[in-house]
Order: structure tokens, then sequence, then C-alpha cells
């Protein structure tokens, strides 16, 4: 790629993606006669908004770059090989186990992190999980695509050797995402961090985007269920203002990390399938 392409994306998707927040939002706040749409509160309909506004940037931020890379945008899926649909199974199934496991310890030791007020079920709590379940997935895949299907390996175009490739092409996603969730915390500063360099890896080692898709669906889906029933009933709230973190995150950074070593583990018994396609598409002669 040309140099200012990637610089071209880091730009543009930020725009696109707050400009089309700030749009939905702007909508909902009139149809709710909402006197601050902007407000941490998320009602059904600004959870609805947020959710497919990031789904619809993680669209437009793929096309962009298979328009100018001219390839097909199921090449930045996987690059190395198809589109995994197995892979995509086992590691939900992985992270549910995982991140189910994370939530509950810090509910336990550091409940206070959790932000939960109590459990209540009403008419409010049914309409925030069911546009958890049926739109969150849609918010995770949008952030997969635009960090690490676009923004991971456009920025890793400017090096030509693979390692420091992978090093500017992690830095720049992993800043990316941290600087877009934005917080003044800095433990949750430092978490999101985490979050975005650990996806980011299960990405590179598995050749593909299906690990870090499973990974942020399934801890976004079991997370949002979390604080839909523990929220007292009504509404929910994004606060990552200071002193919105603290130690009880290193529960949830070890559940990360363990992803990270889980997707290796499971790659290294495949027998390095990204390392053999990679070969084949370097030496044809050694395609079977």
């Amino acid at each position: 790629m040309s140099w200012w392409k990637p610089l071209l994306l880091i730009a543009v998707l930020p725009v696109v993606l707050l400009g089309s927040q700030v749009l939905a939002w702007s909508v909902v706040g009139a149809v709710e006669g909402s006197d601050d749409p902007f407000s941490a509160e998320f009602t059904p309909l600004k959870s609805l908004a947020a959710n497919l506004s990031i789904g619809a940037t993680g669209v437009v931020a793929l096309l962009l770059l298979a328009w100018m890379t001219r390839v097909p945008w199921r090449l930045l899926l996987s690059p190395l090989r198809r589109f995994d649909g197995q892979r995509l199974g086992r590691y939900s199934a992985v992270a549910a186990v995982l991140v189910t496991a994370g939530l509950v310890t810090v509910a336990v030791v550091g409940p206070e992190a959790t932000g939960w007020t109590g459990f209540a079920i009403t008419d409010t709590t049914l309409a925030l999980l069911a546009v958890t379940l049926l739109t969150t997935p849609i918010q995770a895949v949008g952030e997969e695509l635009m960090y690490r299907s676009v923004l991971l390996p456009a920025a890793a175009s400017w090096a030509r050797a693979a390692r420091p490739a992978l090093v500017v092409g992690l830095a720049v996603s992993t800043l990316a995402f941290a600087a877009l969730h934005g917080s003044a915390d800095p433990w949750l500063a430092g978490y999101i961090t985490l979050i975005g360099l650990c996806t980011g890896l299960m990405a590179v080692i598995s050749g593909g985007v299906e690990a870090p898709i499973a990974f942020h669906v399934v801890n976004n889906v079991l997370a949002g269920i979390g604080n839909n029933v523990m929220s007292g009933g009504g509404t929910s709230a994004v606060d990552r203002s200071t002193e919105t973190g603290g130690p009880p995150l290193l529960i949830l950074a070890a559940v990360n990390i363990a992803m990270v070593l889980a997707v290796w583990l499971h790659e290294k018994q495949r027998g390095s399938a990204v390392g053999r396609a990679g070969i084949t598409r370097l030496d044809p002669s050694r395609s079977s």
C-alpha cells in the first residue's frame, strides 16, 4: 500500500464511527424526548443505535481497505486460508468458559468493580437483553473488522520485514482501539489496551479473525447480560471516567491472556496450519 493510505484509514474511520453514533443518538434522543442524548445512560434504543453504528463502521472499514488494495474483502477475514466456522465455534466455547469464570470471580472478590446494584427483571431489562443478544454480536464483529481486519494489516504495510510489520500493526491497531474507547482511569485504559493487544495476537496466531471475533462477541454478550440483569431493573450506564477501574481488572486481564494461550495451543496442535498455508502461497511447488 502507498504510505498515505493507512494514515487515511486512521483518520477517516474514527470520524465515521463517531459521526454515525452522534447521528444515531440524536435520532434516538428525539424519539425518546431525552434532554441529553449523549449521557452515559444506555437505554435499549440507545444501545441498539450504538451497536448498529459500530457494526456499520466495521463494514465500511473492510470495504475501504478492500477497495484501496484491490483484494477480495474475504481475504481480510483470513488471509492465509478460508474463513473457518469450526474455529469460530470452538473458540466461542473456550471463550464462554474463560469469560464466565472471570466474571464470576470478579463478582465474588471485587463486587464493587462490577457496578451491579441488584438483580431484577423488568420490561426495560427484557428490552436490554433482547438488544444485547441480537445486536451486541454485530457491535463486536464491527470492532474486530475495523481494528484487526483493517487497521492491523494496513499499519503493518509500513514495514517490509515481517517482524517489524507485526510490531507496527499490533501497536497501531491496539492504540487506536484504546483511544476510541477512551478512559481517564489508568486501570481501565490499561485493560482496554490489553484487550486490543490480545485480540490482535489471536488474529495473528490463528491467521484469521475467527478467534478474536469469538472472544469479543462472547465477552461483550456475557458482560452485557450480567449488566442488564444486575442493574436493578433499570438502564445500564457506560462510565469510563476516573476511578472506574481497579485491581479486579487484573482478573479479566488474565482471562484475555488465557484466551491467547488457548489459541496458541490449539493452532500449535493443528500443526501450524497458518505456517503451511503461508509456505504454499510463497512456493506453489510445495502445494499438496
